[in-house]
């Protein structure tokens, strides 16, 4: 099935690795050109490289806690492609630990970078963007249902992906599309580090596998391709849905 993706231009944040990085393969990959962010300069640079060079992707080190970043980027994307056609919005994981164990300053942080950060930069785009334009906000199965010792995310992530369903009721008159995106359990560096840093690794990832329908730990590039189907016209009749890409360990529906 053709994407409809060729020439098309996406906005990634926090994508130098990770589920962000393995959307913007899978764009690059249609034919699509993308412009990724993360606050590690070398780490975009490598992204670039690994995306094929300028004639396929452009680095911009930025921080999404920066109200000067969003429109940074809508910039860099015109400037050095010609137009923009959507954006998929992550930001890192919030610090761990339960909801009340947070101090006032830790939910303040939290909340001024995953989720003022995320709503500041979707407004911005949906600005810029063209009928057939699409947002995807990457956020956590958290929205649905608590993940043990995140309590920031627990309860900052539900509140976006509301946000994100009525800015695609806002937004939907102009033909532009906001999702969201809920990843499950992905084998990323991150949770490398995770499963590394455990007494059996092995074990570690057997005992979450276990957990999933599917019965394995999802790959990056399985996320990458269904965010990059969101985001793309082939998805055009899909908005203000939050879509769980997490092997079925969601227990809700």
């Amino acid at each position: 099935m053709d994407l409809g993706l060729a020439d098309r231009v996406y906005i990634l944040t926090g994508a130098s690795r990770g589920l962000g990085f393995a959307t913007a393969q899978a764009l690059v990959g249609d034919g699509a050109k993308v412009v990724v962010s993360s606050r590690d300069g070398d780490r975009v640079t490598e992204a670039v490289a690994a995306l094929g060079g300028p004639e396929h992707a452009l680095g911009v080190t930025a921080d999404l806690s920066d109200p000067s970043t969003p429109r940074e980027l809508v910039h860099a994307a015109q400037e050095q492609f010609g137009r923009l056609d959507g954006a998929l919005i992550s930001v890192g994981g919030p610090t761990p630990g339960s909801a009340a164990s947070m101090s006032d300053d830790q939910w303040t942080s939290a909340f001024e970078t995953v989720f003022l950060g995320s709503v500041r930069a979707a407004r911005t785009f949906a600005s810029a963007l063209p009928e057939g334009g699409a947002i995807g906000l990457v956020l956590s199965t958290s929205v649905k249902t608590p993940l043990a010792g995140l309590g920031l995310s627990n309860g900052l992530r539900p509140g976006l992906a509301m946000v994100a369903k009525d800015m695609a009721d806002e937004f939907g008159p102009r033909g532009i599309r906001v999702v969201s995106v809920l990843p499950g359990r992905f084998m990323t560096d991150r949770s490398r580090e995770l499963f590394e840093s455990a007494a059996d690794p092995i074990a570690a990832a057997e005992t979450v596998a276990a957990g999933i329908p599917l019965r394995r730990i999802g790959e990056p590039t399985e996320f990458g391709r269904a965010a990059a189907f969101l985001l793309s016209p082939a998805a055009s009749y899909v908005t203000g849905v939050a879509v769980a890409v997490d092997g079925g360990a969601l227990r809700t529906l």
